[in-house]
């Protein structure tokens, strides 16, 4: 007789798409030490062996190919840290993918180590880069070097190194309490600063990071209200992640395409650590223990294939509990159409429980979003 199949995995299923992204560390160490960083070990320099970069990409080639490349994030760590020959060799064995078009190399990075032989071996690889940084110098203080010095004008020389090489760059932005109140400011010196796109983080309360003032959801409608006014009033400026987002999911609302939106399920964005350790859901949850939840980890790929792990992702109660979070969410959120349930740390870190709902995550950048933009749209009608 044929077993049930289980409501859980039904209830995973629907909810969640094949991976697009799948985040790896490298080394668990940063040349730098943000003040509002929540990576627990950044000052320890463990680093990604690899036979467990070898591992994960056989791996990474039994992942369903859904026609569009998978994200390969280096991440959790300063990924350059490791030296130009080292990460050469954790980019080598993803080779054949990359150039079949199965996989496309991101790095989110600090840019203090960037140099001509680092864009050569960028360029090679085809690696796309995220820059972190986070406005002018007043905006950028709180990115400091392990003996606490400003880490702005090495950011900006990693920058400028980039851009005399051609390599174009994106760039994320955590704003705090002081740069919510500069959105304009931040836009003038982000596109001077020659990115193609900018994401913003308003700053969250996750990992080691909770001792600080989030800013509140009042701020946050202001800011997006201005940094809206401000990019409709220049044309050719760079992308907003988050406004970009918002306008595509109404472009496809209001032309009819709701079937497309709903097709587009969440990413389980499987993160790797440099042992190979698997976490499912948020990079965040990583190197996090809970008495609820134990320790996140789904598995290891040394020891288990990722294929395998991401088969009995609805087996964790971890998953579960944010799955029940989601159905809440869907039930009781008028924002859910469009946010689809925020992220699973900020639930954790926020609230304890990922059965839980609203986040100040979810209050500042998603739910403020929306408001500021009805907000204008209210005043354009009037007026």
């Amino acid at each position: 007789m044929r077993s049930r199949p289980s409501p859980w995995r039904a209830r995973y299923q629907q909810r969640f798409a094949a991976p697009q992204t799948v985040v790896v560390q490298p080394t668990t160490w940063c040349n730098l030490d943000c003040r509002y960083c929540y990576l627990p070990f950044r000052k320890l320099k463990h680093q990604m062996p690899p036979e467990v970069a070898e591992a994960l990409a056989r791996q990474v080639a039994q992942l369903e190919d859904t026609g569009h490349p998978i994200g390969i994030v280096w991440h959790a760590g300063e990924a350059l840290a490791v030296g130009q020959q080292k990460f050469a060799a954790l980019l080598d064995p993803f080779e054949e993918l990359r150039r079949a078009g199965r996989v496309r190399h991101y790095v989110q990075t600090n840019a203090t180590l960037i140099t001509d032989t680092w864009c050569d071996l960028l360029s090679a690889y085809d690696v796309r880069l995220g820059v972190s940084i986070d406005g002018p110098a007043a905006l950028n203080a709180e990115r400091v070097d392990l003996r606490g010095k400003p880490a702005f004008d090495r950011i900006l020389r990693g920058i400028t190194q980039l851009r005399e090489y051609g390599i174009p760059f994106s760039v994320i932005s955590v704003v705090g309490t002081l740069g919510i109140a500069m959105p304009e400011e931040l836009m003038e010196f982000l596109t001077a600063l020659g990115a193609h796109s900018v994401g913003f983080n308003i700053e969250e309360i996750e990992g080691v990071n909770t001792d600080r003032q989030p800013p509140t959801a009042l701020q946050a409608e202001e800011f997006w209200r201005r940094i809206l006014t401000w990019s409709r009033e220049h044309p050719g400026t760079p992308a907003v992640r988050e406004v970009d987002r918002l306008a595509e999911y109404l472009q496809l609302i209001r032309s009819g395409q709701r079937a497309e939106w709903d097709r587009r399920l969440l990413d389980p964005i499987p993160t790797v650590s440099w042992k190979g350790d698997v976490v499912l859901l948020s990079p965040e949850l990583a190197d996090t223990t809970a008495p609820e939840y134990g320790d996140f980890m789904a598995g290891n790929i040394v020891d288990r294939p990722l294929t395998e792990i991401l088969r009995d992702a609805h087996r964790l109660r971890y998953v579960r509990d944010f799955l029940t979070g989601l159905d809440r969410c869907q039930a009781e959120c008028e924002f859910f159409d469009f946010c689809r349930g925020a992220q699973a740390a900020n639930r954790y870190f926020e609230n304890g429980s990922l059965k839980t709902t609203e986040t100040n995550y979810c209050r500042v950048s998603r739910q403020a979003l929306v408001t500021a933009l009805s907000t204008l749209a209210t005043k354009e009608t009037a007026a």
